[in-house]
């Protein structure tokens, strides 16, 4: 992604020195069985929904990010039960190059749910019915996150 100019800086929106290097981003899968997988609809652009995630902040590492954004954007909190992927398409977030640490996780208490932070709203969608748009390439991590859990599903013969 070329660009002309200086950055801009994803959390503030001020001038930032230009980057050489994708941005560590982490993402959240939390998913209950009854309810489908928690997203939230994204209060600032790239509008739409999307996983509970965000920037990992200097000096932290991403489980601790991870915890954080999900707390932030859900109110909820949550232990990650597994590193799902990571994500580095260079076109995944139209701000910018991102590398994304998607991790799965599961939630203490749901009755917390609230949208936080930069979150309008959130709840949770079916797998098989998922809202539109979905923000940055989560609709890919989303069908990986489904695959995974079709195969746990089949039973050896």
């Amino acid at each position: 992604m070329a660009q002309e100019g200086p950055d801009v800086c994803p959390l503030c929106g001020g001038a930032a020195a230009r980057r050489r290097n994708p941005l560590p981003t982490v993402d959240v899968v939390i998913h209950d069985p009854t309810r489908g997988v928690l997203l939230v609809e994204r209060a600032n652009p790239p509008h739409g929904w999307a996983l509970p995630g965000g920037f990992v902040d200097l000096g932290e590492s991403a489980p601790a990010a991870a915890v954080r954004e999900a707390r932030e954007e859900t109110g909820l909190e949550v232990t990650l039960t597994g590193l799902l992927g990571v994500y580095s398409d260079p076109g995944r977030d139209p701000r910018g190059q991102t590398l994304s640490v998607v991790y799965t996780a599961q939630a203490a208490d749901l009755t917390r749910l609230r949208a936080g932070d930069d979150a309008a709203r959130a709840r949770f969608w079916p797998l098989d019915g998922l809202p539109a748009p979905l923000a940055f390439d989560h609709g890919r991590i989303l069908e990986d996150f489904a695959s995974g859990l079709a195969r746990l599903a089949v039973k050896p013969s």
